[in-house]
């Protein structure tokens, strides 16, 4: 059974730094893309950033420049290292695991953490 731990989240001024962190127990695979979403109140869930197995990233137009995804394969674990936080970043964040096995792709969600951002 996969199951994705979200960590770090918390209360913030703005301008300020938080790190997310996020654990995943049970088999990620070989081929796997771990990321982070988030959903303020009354919008849709958006792509924050991700990070493929390989490497490559993604990034929200809003993150890009602000915010650093990484992760270690070997705690499989990933992290979002977010910089220079306004309020409009405000929202409940989820770690996500898109994993692929031979014949078929999983999706997972962590249960979400909050990051509030004060003016």
């Amino acid at each position: 059974q996969v199951q994705l731990v979200e960590s770090g989240g918390g209360l913030v001024q703005a301008g300020g730094s938080l790190r997310l962190s996020c654990a995943v127990s049970g088999s990620i695979g070989r081929s796997n893309t771990m990321g982070w979403y988030r959903q303020a109140p009354g919008k849709q869930r958006e792509l924050v950033a991700d990070i493929t197995s390989g490497g490559s990233t993604t990034y929200a137009d809003s993150a890009k420049g602000r915010f650093a995804i990484s992760r270690d394969n070997a705690k499989k674990s990933v992290y979002l290292q977010m910089n220079t936080l306004s309020p409009e970043d405000t929202a409940v964040y989820y770690c996500h695991l898109v994993r692929v096995l031979t014949g078929t792709i999983d999706n997972y969600w962590g249960q979400g953490i909050q990051v509030t951002v004060s003016t």
